[in-house]
C-alpha cells in the first residue's frame, strides 16, 4: 500500500453514508477541482470542453471512490481519469472543428494558483502584454496539434510538473515510454515552435 497525504480524506469519503457522501467529496473537488480543470483545459484546447471533461472526471470519481484501494497515489488515478475523460471527449467530437481556442490567460486567470505564473500585464505595457498572450496561443495550438498520447504526457510534464515515475503511474505506462514519447512531444514542438519563438524575440 503506497503512503498517500490523500488517505485521510479518501478514508472519509469511502466511510461516509450515502447520504453523507456528497458533503465528504465536496471537500476532495475543492482539493482538486483546480488541477483538474488545467489538465482537461490544456488536452481539450477550450473552455467548454474542459469543463465537460472535469464533469466527467468527477463523476467517475464520486462513482467509484469506494473502489479506490491505495495501490497507487490517489492524484495519478485522478490524472489518469482526467486524461482519459479529456481524450473521449476530444474523439467523440473529432468529426467537428474545434471552433476557437480560449486564451490561457483567461483560464489561468480563472483559477486560483495557477502554475503558470505570468508577468503583470499593468508592468509589462500593452504590446508587450499583447506579443505574450499571442505566443500562449501558438503553444496552446502547438500542444493541440500533438497526438492524444504525447499532448497528455506533455500536459502532466510541464503543466503539472510530474516527475517520471509520477506520469509512469498516472498513465499506467512504463518509464521507457513515459521517456520516449516526452522525446517525440520534443521533437514535435521544436519544429512547431522554433519558428513562431524566432518571431517573438528575434523578428
Amino acid at each position: 500500500m503506497i503512503s498517500d497525504p490523500d488517505k485521510p480524506l479518501i478514508e472519509r469519503c469511502q466511510a461516509a453514508s450515502p447520504a453523507g457522501l456528497e458533503g465528504a467529496f465536496r471537500d476532495l473537488y475543492e482539493q482538486y477541482k483546480d488541477r483538474v480543470y488545467s489538465v482537461c483545459y490544456r488536452i481539450t484546447g477550450n473552455n467548454s470542453d474542459a469543463l465537460d471533461a472535469a464533469q466527467e472526471t468527477f463523476g467517475i470519481l464520486f462513482r467509484k471512490i469506494g473502489e479506490f484501494r491505495f495501490e497507487s497515489k490517489f492524484s495519478s488515478w485522478v490524472y489518469r481519469i482526467a486524461v482519459n475523460a479529456s481524450i473521449d471527449l476530444k474523439r467523440r467530437a473529432s468529426n467537428r472543428w474545434v471552433a476557437s481556442l480560449d486564451s490561457i490567460r483567461d483560464a489561468e486567470g480563472s483559477r486560483e494558483g495557477a502554475r503558470l505564473e505570468l508577468p503583470d500585464e499593468a508592468t509589462e505595457g500593452p504590446l508587450r502584454a499583447a506579443g505574450r498572450h499571442e505566443l500562449e496561443e501558438e503553444i496552446q495550438h502547438a500542444i493541440l496539434r500533438l497526438s492524444p498520447k504525447m499532448r497528455a504526457i506533455t500536459v502532466l510534464r510541464y503543466i503539472e510538473s510530474l516527475s517520471y515515475g509520477e506520469i509512469a503511474q498516472s498513465l499506467q505506462i512504463s518509464l521507457g515510454t513515459v521517456k520516449s514519447r516526452l522525446a517525440r512531444a520534443h521533437q514535435a514542438l521544436d519544429r512547431e515552435l522554433t519558428p513562431v519563438l524566432d518571431k517573438h524575440y528575434l523578428g
